[in-house]
């Protein structure tokens, strides 16, 4: 039975399961039913947009730091060149259930160097388009075993606070200690514009 987190709490992922060896990291959110300004708006070409948000996975070194642009992957940069993270494709719109991105994690096969991999989200053009994540409503980040599917652990964001006018979140990060990989639940919002900004938070 999938764990299901709170903000600030950890599971363990290996511990007395030795068998995880890839995870999914499934990231969702739907968009607040949008007002659509009638008639005249869609004349005048007043229809607000869709909300694009992206996922990314921050790979942190044994410093605590993001040493290099090439540990982040984003839509533009879909593949680690170590291979063991790997980003599924863009999602445009939120739109449909389950989740909107996803991220897979090879486990043993990313490199000692890395004791962190953090999630983040941010939204496109989040100025320009007036868009922030307190139009956004049952954002979540839930672990997923690749082999077996079976969900290991949730963490439901929109439960636990107010995100008006934020642009950014740091939803999750897999973290090693003691030779086990482990979860952490984290839901910190930001005003960060978009994932270089985010990223240089952790350089």
């Amino acid at each position: 039975m999938a764990v299901n987190l709170k903000k600030g709490q950890k599971v363990d992922l290996t511990k007395g399961n030795s068998s995880l060896k890839r995870v999914m990291v499934g990231l969702g959110w739907d968009e607040v039913e949008k007002k659509s300004g009638g008639f005249f708006a869609s004349l005048l070409g007043n229809v607000p947009q869709d909300i694009d948000c992206d996922a990314s996975a921050i790979l942190i070194s044994d410093n605590g730091k993001c040493v290099n642009s090439k540990d982040v992957i984003f839509y533009n940069n879909l593949q680690h060149r170590s291979g063991s993270v790997v980003h599924q494709g863009d999602n445009l719109t939120g739109a449909g259930d389950g989740d909107d991105e996803q991220i897979k994690v090879i486990l043993e096969d990313v490199p000692n160097s890395y004791q962190r991999i953090i999630f983040v989200v941010t939204i496109y053009q989040a100025y320009e388009r007036h868009q922030h994540f307190g139009l956004i409503k049952n954002a979540f980040i839930r672990i997923v075993d690749a082999d077996t599917n079976k969900e290991l652990c949730k963490y439901n964001l929109s439960e636990d606070s107010n995100y008006n006018n934020k642009t950014a979140m740091v939803f999750g990060e897999l973290y090693r200690k003691n030779g086990e990989w482990k979860f952490g639940a984290i839901g910190e919002p930001t005003n960060d514009t978009g994932i270089v900004q985010m990223a240089n938070r952790f350089m």
